[in-house]
């Protein structure tokens, strides 16, 4: 297993190499910027809602770019569409800055999941060369927010099988999501799952604290 960790740890750092750096952002005015947000991902960004995401405590840089990517129409989200068309790289990074101060709610994983989640989050399946998800998500799923990996804990499982499967998609595919890099870090490993994988780790990933 700790061959999988290092080596998936080695791509995370490739792929820390190829992030935009972002303007430094200002949370008091990603709040006014954030009103129109609300109605999907509630003023605090703990959406109420399993298919939007919660957005507080996600990570400063992974949201920018992300805001990045749907601007730009890299990422397309259909649920998005027109939201951040016309904001500057300063208008996202404020945004990012805003929801990044605020504090993620938590979420509870299916106990009939948690042994199969643990053990693809923990231990990845290296006969698939699915690698651990600590590698880049942390243990307690807080995430590498310098590095701009996201953090997963308390997030909506919903959500996380959502982009594990667009991921999957997305090996093969281009309208599958493709924003990992060039050497395809998530598609990578997202390919290797199973449906029940993908729904247990992501159940797993929520549960975290």
């Amino acid at each position: 297993m700790k061959y999988a960790i290092l080596a998936f740890g080695l791509l995370c750092t490739a792929q820390v190499a190829t992030a935009a750096t972002a303007p430094r952002g200002d949370a008091d005015a990603g709040k006014t910027k954030a009103a129109t947000c609300a109605a999907c991902h509630a003023e605090d960004g703990n959406s109420a809602v399993p298919s939007f995401p919660k957005l507080a405590g996600l990570g400063e840089k992974y949201l920018f770019q992300q805001l990045q990517y749907i601007r730009d129409g890299v990422r397309p989200v259909a649920q998005m569409a027109g939201q951040v068309d016309n904001m500057s790289d300063q208008d996202l990074a404020d945004l990012a800055a805003y929801y990044d101060s605020k504090t993620r709610s938590g979420s509870t994983a299916d106990p009939d999941l948690v042994e199969l989640g643990e053990q693809v989050y923990r231990a990845g399946i290296p006969e698939r060369n699915v690698a651990a998800c600590i590698a880049c998500h942390s243990p307690n799923g807080a995430g590498n927010d310098p590095a701009g990996f996201p953090a997963l804990g308390g997030q909506h499982a919903e959500y996380i099988a959502q982009q594990l499967e667009m991921y999957r998609k997305g090996y093969e595919d281009p309208e599958g999501r493709v924003t990992d890099g060039d050497i395809k870090i998530m598609r990578s490993n997202a390919f290797g799952l199973s449906d029940m994988e993908i729904e247990a780790v992501s159940s797993y990933a929520s549960g975290l604290r």
